[in-house]
């Protein structure tokens, strides 16, 4: 089975030496999605990043992997 390790803000930002701030005002918006990347557990204000997904598509992402989702699936790239 599976495990998966549920960090705060304050924890993810050490790992992955961001500053806790920058996680909350623009990751959290922009590059983590809830659900993806972050929970709220029994619906509270409270926030978990799953470090699994995180780290995975961290490794995972190269330069030419961002873009803007299209709607026919494609991406745009500029």
């Amino acid at each position: 089975m599976a495990t998966t390790t549920y960090l705060t803000t304050d924890e993810l930002a050490l790992r992955i030496k961001y500053d806790a701030r920058t996680i909350r005002e623009r990751l959290k918006d922009s590059v983590l999605l809830e659900g993806v990347h972050y929970i709220r557990p029994f619906g509270g204000r409270k926030i978990l990043f799953l470090w699994e997904k995180i780290e995975s598509d961290m490794i995972g992402m190269t330069p030419q992997q961002f873009g803007i989702p299209m709607a026919n699936g494609g991406v745009c790239h500029g």
